[in-house]
């Protein structure tokens, strides 16, 4: 493979077009290659009609070095992606037995197993099996007239895990060079003012590369360098990366993290430290976040849900007079809610958030006002937010969620819990 390459990826399936789902796989396999350095260039998306999807692989061949399919290596009639991309190779469809028999013994004791579950075993030949440890259809790759096909399931809980587990890897040996790529995770501090910060540093850098990517309520900055060796690469980035991190302070919040709670929960593993959240407008999605990850219960004491004012009164005990008083949409509010959950719960910290996430406002303040607390003995943090009326309620609720564990990340490290202004 040559050092340098374009990818294109072919999504197959007539449900996409319809909207019926919507295409992760895409997003997911894009986001994934750029940690290695590869450079998607197109996304295409087509039915489930031979016909079309006979004109999209040959314009793949014509501009792309790699093509990455999803879709459409399934059992049904309609389930071509195969039989279409060997055929645009010339490669005959071989049965793997291997796969026929672990299709056989995955599907047989289901009660509508069919015979034609047992086409996903017909793979083109000499291709690279991916063995699908999370269904039935597996996924390969080979090498065909100087281009690099990979095909993978559509379904994302299969085709995201074995992209990983099968497709990197694959991609990564076919080059001379390791590409190694670190991405510096950053909140309170958007993709454009990131990129003004880098943009003449970017612009001369050639190896390593640095790239800012917005996320919906956070960005990223990815370096990534090519090398002879893993370790020469690690080398190469490692004062690009200090320079980064010194550069835009205590924004960064992690290094090769998804989101802001996996950098918050070591944290709090390592001080000892439990939470518990009382939530309002983010309607458990703190919570939520917090128990997707592998050892939350080590720091996650619970919480609940006060959406209206009996609850909040009934559940944490806050006077009504105070909500009557000052509105459920709050500062007074805000604080009373982190100091209650901490208080009924025995958390060392206890989370606060209530606020207007939309469609409507409370005739006092406008959609995306939002006030977010936390308690900790002997003092109370509140963050007062205008996320903006024309944002949307997913926004405004995840937003919310990131500015409470922001609030956790800054305490648990020293700094000003705080924004200023």
């Amino acid at each position: 493979m040559r050092k340098t390459y374009n990818t294109e990826i072919l999504s197959v399936g007539t449900e996409l077009l319809l909207g019926h789902i919507t295409n992760t796989d895409a997003r997911d396999i894009s986001e994934l290659l750029s940690k290695i350095g590869v450079n998607v260039r197109y996304h295409t998306v087509v039915g489930d009609n031979p016909q079309r999807l006979r004109e999209c692989v040959e314009v793949a061949k014509g501009r792309a070095d790699v093509i990455i399919t999803t879709g459409g290596l399934g059992p049904t009639c309609d389930d071509l992606t195969k039989q279409i991309l060997a055929e645009a190779f010339g490669l005959p469809l071989v049965e793997c037995a291997a796969e026929r028999a672990s299709l056989y013994e995955y599907i047989r004791g289901g009660k509508d197993f069919t015979p034609n579950n047992l086409l996903q075993a017909l793979l083109p030949e000499g291709a690279e099996i991916f063995h699908n440890l999370w269904g039935t259809a597996p996924g390969c790759a080979f090498e065909k007239d100087g281009k690099i096909v990979v095909m993978m399931p559509g379904p994302p809980n299969e085709c995201v895990p074995m992209f990983r587990r099968y497709a990197i890897p694959y991609l990564k040996k076919l080059s001379e060079e390791q590409i190694v790529s670190h991405s510096v995770r950053i909140f309170g501090m958007g993709e454009s003012a990131v990129d003004q910060i880098f943009r003449d540093e970017m612009d001369r850098m050639t190896n390593p590369t640095m790239a800012p990517y917005a996320k919906e309520c956070d960005c990223l900055l990815q370096i990534t360098a090519k090398a002879r060796s893993e370790e020469e690469a690690e080398a190469m980035m490692a004062p690009v990366i200090a320079h980064v991190k010194e550069r835009l302070g205590d924004v960064v919040y992690g290094m090769d993290v998804e989101c802001v709670e996996e950098a918050v929960l070591p944290l709090l593993l390592k001080k000892g430290v439990h939470f518990a959240a009382a939530e309002s407008c983010t309607g458990g999605d703190i919570a939520r976040r917090i128990t997707e990850i592998p050892g939350a219960s080590g720091v996650f004491v619970g919480g609940c849900v006060t959406y209206t004012n009996e609850a909040k009164a009934r559940l944490l005990g806050i006077d009504p007079a105070l909500i009557e008083e000052n509105g459920a949409v709050s500062y007074p509010v805000a604080k009373a809610m982190a100091e209650r959950v901490r208080a009924l719960t025995g958390a060392e910290i206890g989370l606060g958030v209530t606020g207007l996430a939309g469609p409507d406002g409370d005739g006092v303040h406008p959609v995306g006002t939002v006030f977010v607390s936390m308690a900790v003995e002997g003092e109370t943090f509140v963050r007062e937010l205008h996320l903006g009326e024309k944002r949307t309620r997913s926004f405004i609720r995840r937003m919310a969620g990131n500015h409470a564990y922001d609030m956790m990340r800054r305490w648990l490290t020293g700094l000003p819990v705080l924004l200023p202004g």
